[in-house]
C-alpha cells in the first residue's frame, strides 16, 4: 500500500508493555476470536466460547473513556514501531472514509479508539488476550490489537502483506460501523434468544457484513488517496480465504462442521469483501436480507 505522507490517527491508546487488567465481561468480537483460535489449535470452539462467557460474566456494557497515551513504556523494535505506525495510518484512513460516507447520509461518524497492547489487557468487554486476535468491544467503542497477531497470520495462516493487515483492521472498524448503525445491538439481542446453531447463523451474517464494510473502506480509501498497489487486492483476498470457517476447521481438525460456523466460509468472506471493494456502495451490504443460498 502507498502510505507515504499519510496522517496517523490520534485516536490511539498505546498499552504495549503494560500488564493486563481484571476481567469484566466478553464482547462478541472476543467471543468470535476465542472460537477462531480454538479452531486453529484443534479445540472445540463452542466449548471455548462458553467457558470464556462464564468466566468473564457475560457481555460487557460499560461506557468508553477518552483516548490516553501511556508513558514509561519499554522500547520497541523498529519493526514493531513500523507496524504501530502502519496501524494508526490505516485507522486514520477509516476515519476519513467513514466520516465522509456518514456525512453523505446526513449522519455523524463517531470515531473508535484503537488500543495497542501486549499479551493481555482489560477492556469493557472482558480481558483481551493476544490469543483472541484483534477484536472490537462495543462496550467502550474500541478495537484492540496485539501487533504480534500479524506475525501469527503470516506464520500460521500464510496471510501476509500490508493490505492483508489493513483488511483485518478495517474489518474490526466494520463492527464499529455496525454498532453505530444499531445492527450490532439488534443482532446480539436476537442471538441471546436463539439456540447455538441459529445464533451462529446470525454471527456469520454479522461477520460477512464487517467484511463487506472493510471492502467499502478499501474502495474509498483508494479513490481518495490512491493507496492500492499491484498485488494488494490479491493479498487481501487470500487473507479472507484463509480465515474462512471451513478453511480453519479443516486446517485445525481435518473436518468441517458447518453448524458451528461463526464467520462464514472462505468463499463467502471473499465474496462480500470483493463486493464492498468493487462497489463502495454501503446499500449493497445485504447480508441480513439475502437468503442462505445467496449468502
Amino acid at each position: 500500500m502507498k502510505l507515504t505522507g499519510r496522517r496517523e490517527s490520534t485516536n490511539v491508546e498505546d498499552r504495549r508493555g503494560m500488564s493486563g487488567g481484571t476481567k469484566a465481561g466478553l464482547s462478541i468480537g472476543g467471543i468470535i476470536m476465542v472460537a477462531l483460535m480454538a479452531w486453529i489449535t484443534g479445540g472445540d470452539p463452542m466449548s471455548a466460547v462458553m467457558n470464556e462467557v462464564v468466566q468473564n460474566g457475560g457481555l460487557g456494557s460499560l461506557t468508553g473513556t477518552n483516548t490516553e497515551v501511556n508513558e514509561g513504556q519499554r522500547e520497541f523494535t523498529e519493526e514493531e514501531q513500523q507496524l504501530a505506525k502502519f496501524s494508526t495510518q490505516i485507522l486514520a484512513g477509516t476515519e476519513d472514509v467513514w466520516t465522509k460516507i456518514f456525512q453523505q447520509q446526513s449522519a455523524s461518524y463517531t470515531v473508535p479508539t484503537m488500543v495497542l497492547y501486549t499479551d493481555a489487557t482489560q477492556t469493557a468487554c472482558g480481558q483481551g488476550q493476544a490469543a483472541m486476535g484483534p477484536f472490537y468491544c462495543s462496550g467502550d467503542q474500541r478495537l484492540y490489537i496485539d501487533l504480534s497477531f500479524f506475525s501469527t497470520m503470516k506464520q500460521q495462516l500464510g496471510a501476509d502483506g500490508d493490505f492483508a493487515y489493513a483488511y483485518v483492521i478495517a474489518h474490526e472498524v466494520g463492527h464499529h460501523v455496525e454498532y453505530l448503525t444499531g445492527t450490532l445491538s439488534q443482532v446480539h439481542q436476537q442471538m441471546s434468544r436463539l439456540s447455538k446453531t441459529e445464533a451462529n447463523k446470525l454471527s456469520v451474517r454479522l461477520e460477512l457484513l464487517a467484511d463487506f464494510y472493510a471492502g467499502v473502506w478499501a474502495h474509498h480509501d483508494n479513490k481518495m488517496f490512491g493507496s492500492l498497489e499491484d498485488g494488494d487486492i490479491e493479498k487481501a483476498i487470500n487473507c479472507a480465504q484463509v480465515i474462512g470457517d471451513d478453511y480453519l476447521q479443516k486446517k485445525a481438525r481435518g473436518t468441517v462442521v458447518p453448524e458451528s460456523f461463526t464467520h462464514g466460509t472462505s468463499k463467502q468472506r471473499m465474496k462480500w469483501f470483493k463486493l464492498g471493494l468493487q462497489t463502495g456502495d454501503v446499500s449493497k451490504g445485504t447480508t441480513f436480507q439475502c437468503s442462505d443460498e445467496e449468502l
